[in-house]
């Protein structure tokens, strides 16, 4: 099993609870989705300002792991998750109480930037625990759990709104954060030693920053998986708009839809986790791109032609589905050779994913409310400029080979579905054209 050097001796932590804490973007973003035109009528706002409140929770997402990343290269992972969990769970408190929509993009910003400690400080675990084909395999699983947040939310969003105002669901939230900030304390141990750890200030930070940044693979993979998420948060900030206002969906039948969808990107994660080791990563990151892409121009011609919900629906949740292609093999190929600035990589990944998003989902709400067509450009610009950085920027380079440790302990936790060693060996032949084996001096 290929993982990090210097993999810490210590109980690694629960692969469910790195999943749990990978879900807290799609968890307060997704949760409240249902609510949304409910929202804009209890505090007097349209629907352009009302999305913005998802903007603002994808930018506090984004320069919270620009702050967490490195935070945690230097003083560990389990302080400074500690930390933003305990502050998610207080802004998300503030936020059920906000009196305007301008106080709710504040709450919902500062509950962005905490939340961003738990998704960046997850995949620096993880790249602290595991590299190679394994490392794509453990972030494909934890895409395949975590998307129960956003499958799970919208469900749960549009059964408490039945019981409970929309100021409930971030009482909800609250609690979650709560939850998640105890099940830490209890089970997540330090997985980055001192002797691991950064040294120097904001000036080695922006050291590493520009030297991760200059190389062409990362950035790559960096912008493939930032316009790929990009067209999906189009998706998750338009599609409450569009399918109800535009189609005339309850709440409900919305919050189904909508779970179905994330079903699709589980099971592609899931299926991306079986057949990494045969495809590689690069293979499926592209073809994702590629589905995503092509199902997006076909939702397009779709609009423009005045299609119903049954041609719509199967193309969207292909389209959306794409994702659990996209993002675990982007995160493993664009993290695969930063071991020694991992909270920092893993940062640069995050925030590139959110600003993307942020920036350019509002774009669909300047089109006619609840029209199909904004949303549908939107994804598809945003799926094409991805495909070009993955095929254009870092498809022309070789992607170098992960180093492996020289001694490999075996984990005390281990991923169900990974191979025993004869298959790893097999897997590297397959990959590199050599058998597995520790590196060169």
């Amino acid at each position: 099993m290929s993982r990090a050097p210097d993999a810490p001796t210590g109980v690694l932590a629960p692969l469910l609870l790195l999943a749990a804490l990978s879900g807290i973007a799609p968890l307060s973003m997704d949760l409240y989705l249902p609510a949304l035109p409910v929202v804009g009528e209890d505090l007097g706002s349209g629907q352009s300002t009302i999305q913005l409140t998802l903007t603002a929770t994808a930018i506090g997402l984004a320069v919270g792991q620009l702050v967490a990343g490195p935070l945690s290269d230097r003083f560990g992972r389990r302080g400074p998750l500690l930390l933003g969990l305990g502050v998610y769970a207080l802004s998300t408190l503030l936020s059920a109480f906000a009196p305007s929509v301008w106080l709710l993009l504040s709450t919902r910003t500062l509950e962005g930037m905490a939340g961003a400690a738990g998704i960046v400080i997850a995949r620096a675990i993880v790249r602290d625990q595991y590299s190679g084909i394994e490392a794509a395999r453990v972030f494909a699983l934890l895409a395949s759990v975590s998307t129960a947040a956003p499958v799970l939310a919208p469900l749960l969003g549009g059964q408490l709104l039945r019981i409970t105002p929309w100021r409930g669901l971030f009482v909800v939230l609250c609690l979650i954060g709560v939850a998640l900030l105890l099940a830490c304390l209890a089970r997540m141990p330090e997985t980055l030693p001192p002797q691991r750890r950064a040294v120097g200030g904001l000036r080695t930070t922006v050291a590493a920053t520009r030297e991760l940044l200059g190389r062409r693979l990362f950035a790559g993979f960096v912008l493939a998986q930032g316009f790929g998420f990009g067209a999906l948060f189009t998706y998750i900030s338009s599609s409450s708009f569009t399918l109800q206002d535009g189609y005339g969906l309850s709440a409900q039948q919305f919050s189904l839809i909508f779970a179905g969808n994330g079903i699709g990107i589980m099971l592609a994660a899931q299926l991306s986790r079986t057949l990494v080791g045969r495809w590689g990563p690069r293979r499926l990151l592209v073809a994702g791109l590629s589905v995503q892409l092509a199902g997006s121009a076909v939702l397009v011609g779709a609009a423009l032609a005045d299609a119903g919900l049954p041609v719509v629906l199967p193309v969207l949740c292909l389209v959306v589905a794409a994702t659990g292609w996209i993002m675990p093999n982007a995160t493993a190929l664009a993290m695969g050779g930063a071991a020694s600035s991992a909270g920092t990589a893993s940062a640069l990944l995050g925030v590139t994913q959110f600003a993307v998003g942020g920036l350019i989902a509002p774009l669909a709400g300047l089109g006619e409310g609840g029209s199909l067509l904004p949303m549908v450009v939107v994804m598809t610009g945003s799926s094409a400029v991805g495909l070009l950085a993955a095929t254009a920027l870092a498809g022309r380079t070789p992607s170098p080979r992960v180093p492996e440790p020289a001694a490999d302990p075996a984990p005390l936790v281990r991923d169900p579905a990974a191979p025993g060693p004869e298959a790893a060996d097999a897997g590297t032949r397959a990959t590199t054209g050599r058998p597995a084996g520790p590196p060169s001096a």
